[in-house]
């Protein structure tokens, strides 16, 4: 039974109970265009530009133009390296620059070697009279059926590069989250997005859903706890790592999934963590094998954690080959639930037991 010392403190106490339980249905399309819609309410050096991002609403629709006007939400000519090459002579104005996923490359000197090292060239001086923040953000990865030149990862590319930020959400409460804090941080930001993720519906929390809600970047989430097994993954390859994780506690295995969110920084410390309690790792992205995200965490556990590991360090990426074009070669070349499944049970010794019984 509560007790309340008077009216008021009661209906506080109610409100924020009944507050509490309250959660919505988004998808992270609408996680994307709410972040947006609320950051450039409360702070209107903000403003969103881009390619068809205006009249035409946006390639994938964030749609924000009605709302703003011109002014806020402006059209660019079909010129990356032109459109974030001139931002640079913007003062005081914080960009969010939406970038198709096959175009990033046309404009990767300006943010390599510009936006990447003005704050540490100039000693941080370069925000007195320029925009604090600019953030890179549209779709990164494979879509369907659109070949090897429209299916660039950039996780391992940008995550390479000192001065850099580079944010990678799963779910709606990533989205939202992670924008929020990319469009406040001071340092240039690389946002990306996966294209086939925008329709899928998530459940989001009422705290996510406040206006003042912000994640902090650089730290991942444990989705899933476990014993045996840590599986890490960002983007849609968490949804992949959760199925596979279902999966496996029907054969005794109880898998943790990290979804990462951050590629840089990197959350080291959760990551070895969580491998020196369940002393196995598999690492899944949808970036080449080469040089990638998996070969930096596994390098990590390696050097902090190599004493805890009780079998080899497993990693799944995309074939090192060209994106093929044909469904049933895509299909292959990109990671499945079905791999993730299979070098579980190799990690965990299972793979030979399983294949004696059959």
């Amino acid at each position: 039974m509560l007790i309340f010392k008077n009216l008021e403190q009661g209906i506080r106490v109610i409100a924020s109970r009944a507050y509490s339980y309250t959660t919505k249905e988004m998808t992270v399309l609408e996680a994307l265009n709410s972040a947006l819609h609320e950051e450039m309410s409360a702070d209107p050096k903000v403003f969103l530009m881009g390619e068809e991002v205006g009249e035409y609403r946006g390639a994938y629709k964030v749609r924000l133009l009605k709302k703003y006007g011109p002014e806020r939400v402006l059209d660019t000519p079909i010129t990356e390296k032109g459109v974030i090459g001139w931002r640079r002579s913007c003062p005081r104005l914080n960009e969010v620059e939406e970038i198709l996923n096959k175009y990033m490359l046309q404009a990767i000197d300006h943010i390599i070697n510009s936006a990447a090292k003005s704050n540490y060239m100039s000693a941080g001086q370069i925000s007195k009279y320029f925009a604090n923040t600019i953030i890179f953000r549209g779709p990164n990865g494979a879509a369907a059926g659109v070949g090897a030149q429209h299916s660039h990862w950039y996780a391992a590319w940008c995550g390479s590069c000192p001065g850099l930020k580079v944010l990678a959400p799963y779910s709606s409460e990533d989205a939202r989250g992670l924008l929020k804090a990319a469009i406040r941080d001071p340092d240039p930001v690389v946002f990306l997005e996966n294209e086939l993720l925008y329709g899928e519906s998530f459940t989001v929390s009422a705290e996510a859903l406040d206006s003042s809600f912000c994640l902090p970047i650089g730290q991942a989430k444990i989705k899933r706890e476990g014993k045996d097994v840590t599986i890490t993954a960002f983007s849609k390859m968490v949804g992949y790592a959760l199925q596979a994780a279902e999966i496996l506690v029907k054969e005794g295995i109880n898998a943790e999934v990290i979804n990462l969110r951050s590629i840089r920084p990197l959350d080291r410390s959760n990551i070895n963590a969580s491998v020196r309690r369940t002393s196995r790792l598999v690492t899944i992205e949808e970036g080449f094998p080469q040089h990638g995200v998996g070969a930096e965490i596994c390098a990590s556990i390696l050097e902090e954690s190599f004493e805890h590991l009780d079998a080899p360090v497993e990693r799944i990426a995309v074939a090192d080959v060209p994106m093929p074009y044909a469904a049933n070669l895509e299909r292959m070349a990109v990671p499945q639930i079905d791999d993730i499944v299979r070098d579980v049970r190799r990690a965990c010794y299972r793979s030979s037991l399983l294949a004696a019984a059959a």
